[in-house]
């Protein structure tokens, strides 16, 4: 961004918003005409800006609620970075200094810690600034912590409720009617309302979808079956071995035929709301099983997908999805965001809040240095791995 160049000197505050007005402009400009002028370039550049500004906007509102935490806590916040590697953007606000970073793959707050400094100039020791992080009370620090999660949850909602807006229907968990030739009709009944398959309980067709396309259990004909918890004429009744034929997909594998379709609930406030937090829910609990079967061995290194992989399902989604799906996806990785800093990896909110609830227990807390090692580790690992899902991202780009 060349305007950058020009924002130092004697230039007026006015002539700087000027300038970085009209810069946008030519920006906003140019895509427009490469929209109507060279509509496959623009076809293939849209959907990769798309991306770009999707991860910026998760990691943004991911450290805004940690920045706006701090401040409420009356934290001291040396730095607020977008994006990691070297700066491209720098701007010393009063007492927080802000940084724009070349790659939009993470973000930080830096906050002032109590550990004591030396002054070169002054040949004296400073004293540890009284609001830094790890003066304020664990509640306190527990809050800044929790509030990055929180924010991207909050926006993963905000994203379905939209999606459910812009959606051409809501759909229920109630049968309304069977394909031809429909296998599950032989137990299936229109109007059951499907309240829980395998265990899971339903909330949302979501739910349905993930269960019934991460099962394997067959009968001896080749079909797939589910115990199938439905509510019938105001009764609880269990459905044993629910049978549904296979279907083979794209890339070659099997899955469940879906031979039967939901009820479409009316779009009016109350049922987007309450389904907007039922598909967030959904999102967050298929998270948390995911994680599990991961740990369970289930998946193998080519069922990851770093940053490469995760841009390009949203230039996919771009290119071929509804918005309303396109919506769908973006809310999913915002909650994703939420879901997995939450987990107890070094590195991670998770792993500090741990460290929060042992200092709890032993009223004091852990040295400081042992921490900033084991987070130091941990984020040195989880880099390492993105790095390395990262050429295997590449790697199946290549091949498609």
């Amino acid at each position: 961004m060349f305007f950058l160049r020009f924002n130092g000197g004697n230039m007026s505050v006015k002539a700087k918003r000027l300038i970085s007005i009209l810069a946008l402009v030519l920006v906003v400009g140019a895509f427009v005409l490469l929209r109507y002028l060279a509509y496959d370039v623009f076809m293939n550049i849209f959907p990769i800006v798309v991306a770009v500004l999707v991860f910026l906007l998760i990691i943004m509102v991911h450290e805004l609620g940690h920045f706006a935490a701090a401040k409420a806590c009356g934290i001291y916040v040396k730095q607020f970075a977008f994006g990691m590697g070297p700066a491209l953007f720098r701007k010393q606000g009063k007492e927080t200094e802000y940084v724009v970073r070349a790659f939009p793959v993470g973000g930080y707050c830096a906050f002032e810690t109590d550990i004591e400094d030396f002054d070169e100039e002054k040949g004296e020791i400073v004293e540890p600034n009284p609001r830094a992080f790890n003066r304020k009370p664990v509640w306190q620090r527990m809050i800044v912590l929790v509030c990055g999660p929180l924010m991207n949850l909050i926006l993963g909602f905000i994203v379905v409720v939209i999606s459910l807006c812009t959606s051409e229907a809501i759909a229920s968990t109630t049968v309304s009617e069977f394909r031809e030739q429909s296998v599950s009709s032989s137990q299936l009944m229109v109007n059951d309302e499907i309240l829980n398959i395998e265990g899971l309980p339903i909330y949302s067709a979501s739910d349905i979808t993930y269960k019934m396309q991460s099962s394997d259990r067959k009968n001896e004909a080749g079909n797939l079956v589910f115990d199938i918890t439905v509510r019938r004429n105001g009764e609880t009744v269990l459905l044993k071995d629910v049978e549904f034929m296979t279907t083979n997909r794209q890339d070659g594998s099997s899955g469940v035929y879906f031979d039967f379709f939901v009820y479409r609930l009316e779009k009016n406030f109350g049922n987007v709301v309450s389904m907007g937090f039922r598909e967030s829910s959904s999102k967050a609990r298929i998270i948390l099983l995911t994680i599990v079967d991961i740990v369970k061995g289930k998946y193998g290194l080519n069922d990851f997908s770093g940053p490469i992989g995760v841009g390009s399902v949203i230039t996919e989604a771009v290119k071929t999805y509804t918005f309303s799906d396109f919506m769908s996806v973006m809310a999913f990785l915002s909650i994703n965001v939420g879901v997995f800093n939450l987990l107890p990896i070094p590195g991670l909110d998770g792993a500090r809040l741990i460290f929060l609830i042992v200092e709890l227990i032993r009223r004091k807390p852990v040295k400081q240095q042992v921490e900033g090692m084991i987070h130091f580790a941990g984020m040195a690992l989880l880099l390492l791995f993105i790095i390395v899902i990262s050429f295997n991202d590449i790697s199946k780009l290549f091949a498609r």
